[in-house]
Formats: structure tokens, C-alpha cells, sequence
């Protein structure tokens, strides 16, 4: 697989905490050059990214991250928010409390309530796969299809572990084919990228990923 094959998936990603404004500028530097699918930032920099890059970035943010347990009136304000100050995709965090107690009517409504803001534009559902059982993961991704989200995300890479290539050949198995996939965290190798590319992900979400697959030996 070609190396430009694979980074037109990746969604180069720069999400801690202690970002700079220039780490941001070099991730969207590095963005532009290798032809990344998009940048995804934290929301306090959408703003900034889009009035210096403008058509040159797909922009992406996240939404009630990393824990997904703001109320969803809190999650709608943000990606209002996000779309406003430019964000053309938004990686949001389902309440796993809510998994967690059966409220699986709530979660569906409160993707909905987020698809319906986001229109046209991409909404990304983080499911955070480390703290589910197979089942809850089998019943996600018939929730994520009912509710109309453009895609189905294994993590956060904040959680106790990331992608697995059992889950995205069970996402496979159950999301309607409306529903693409996006695999984050532990993607560390361009055999782990390749991987998943070949299982049918089309984004990976990786901060290290464009460094890892055009580093000169």
C-alpha cells in the first residue's frame, strides 16, 4: 500500500491537553503537505485553523471528550459551536454511564439530537470500545445506524486501550452499510495501518502516523 494511500485516511490528530498554537500549525502544516484526510484539533483552536488554512483543511473536532459524560445539551452547544467557527467534522463521545445502565434510548436520541446540527456535515460516534462488553458493541452499532451518524469510532485513545481488529470485524458485522469506520489509538505501525485499511476502515485517527509513514531510514 502506497504511503500517500494511506495518509489520505488518517485524520492527523493533536488533542492533548497542553497543545501549543504551534504544535497546531505544524499538525496542519504536515496536514496540507501529505494530504491527510483532516486535522482533528481541540475546539478552541477551530477558529484559529480555519481563518489561517480556510480550503486548504478539512477541520475536525471532538465533542464531549474525553469522558462523554456532559449532558447533551452541553454536547449540542458545542458542536453549534464547532460548526460556527468552522469545523466540518465532529468526533462525538456517547455517555457510557448511560450504556452502562441499559439507557440505550438516550444515547440513540442524543446522536440524533447531534446529527440533526450537524447536517450535512460528518458526525463521528467514539463508542470507546475498552469498556464495553460485545454485546453493548453489537448493540451500539445498530443504535449508530438508526441514529444516521456518518460513522462509528472504536476510542478516544484516551481510554484503557484503543482499536482492535476484533472490533472493527464486528463493527463490519453489525453497523448498516450506510456507517463507515474510523479506528483510533494503538495504531502504531504502518502494518497496524494497512491492517486496518484492508479490514474496511476508511479514517484512522493518529497523531504519530504521517511522522511514522514518511520517516527516512
Amino acid at each position: 500500500m502506497e504511503t500517500k494511500d494511506i495518509i489520505k485516511h488518517i485524520d492527523h490528530t493533536q488533542l492533548k491537553a497542553f497543545c501549543t498554537w504551534e504544535d497546531i500549525v505544524k499538525l496542519c502544516d504536515e496536514a496540507v503537505e501529505y494530504g491527510a484526510a483532516s486535522v482533528c484539533i481541540p475546539p478552541s483552536y477551530i477558529r484559529r485553523v480555519h481563518d489561517k488554512y480556510g480550503a486548504k483543511l478539512n477541520i475536525c473536532t471532538v465533542v464531549g471528550f474525553p469522558l462523554g459524560y456532559s449532558v447533551t445539551a452541553a454536547k449540542l452547544a458545542e458542536t453549534r459551536q464547532a460548526i460556527e467557527d468552522g469545523a466540518q467534522e465532529i468526533d462525538m463521545v456517547i455517555n457510557i454511564g448511560d450504556v452502562k445502565n441499559g439507557n440505550f434510548g438516550k444515547v440513540e436520541q442524543e446522536i440524533v439530537t447531534l446529527k440533526h446540527e450537524c447536517g450535512n456535515l460528518v458526525l463521528k460516534v467514539i463508542v470507546e470500545t475498552c469498556y464495553l462488553t460485545e454485546e453493548e458493541k453489537k448493540k451500539l452499532c445498530r443504535i449508530v445506524t438508526d441514529a444516521g451518524a456518518d460513522y462509528i469510532k472504536t476510542s478516544t485513545g484516551f481510554g484503557t486501550a484503543g482499536a482492535t481488529i476484533e472490533d472493527i470485524k464486528l463493527f463490519k458485522e453489525n453497523i448498516g452499510t450506510a456507517v463507515r469506520m474510523k479506528a483510533a489509538g494503538g495504531v502504531n505501525s504502518r502494518e497496524d495501518f494497512e491492517a486496518f485499511l484492508s479490514e474496511g476502515c476508511e479514517r484512522i485517527g493518529s497523531s504519530s502516523g504521517i511522522a511514522l509513514l514518511t520517516k527516512k531510514d
